[in-house]
């Protein structure tokens, strides 16, 4: 019951952030999304040690751990565009099949060269 708890809790902090970033769009009329806005007040607070990440990290593995439930709305919601996909279908998987391996390889490659990095590996 505790660790629920401690999770509720540290998904509200993330969301507060999400809140923030969406008042400062409001606030300040960009047209970058205040969700990452909210992200980039997050990682810096964590950068700079500001923000601990012992007071949000039970609450990102969780949502983390469930990520693919956040995009069934997502995948159903396509059902609403069978029009596009009737004509263009396969030419819209090819897309999103060569744009996906784009996507694993440069950040399997910059994952492996930052910790090989971290780890004070030299070239």
């Amino acid at each position: 019951m505790k660790k629920t708890i401690l999770i509720i809790i540290h998904i509200f902090i993330l969301y507060i952030f999400n809140l923030i970033g969406i008042w400062l769009k409001e606030l300040l009329n960009l047209s970058v999304p205040g969700s990452v806005i909210g992200l980039l007040l997050l990682f810096i607070l964590l950068m700079t040690n500001i923000l601990k990440v012992e007071w949000i990290e039970a609450g990102a593995q969780f949502l983390v751990s469930n990520l693919v439930f956040f995009f069934i709305p997502a995948t159903v919601g396509i059902i609403n565009y069978f029009d596009l996909f009737k004509g263009k279908g396969a030419l819209l998987i090819l897309i999103v099949l060569i744009s996906t391996i784009l996507v694993m390889t440069s950040s399997g490659l910059v994952s492996q060269y930052l910790a090989k990095d971290k780890a004070g590996v030299k070239k």
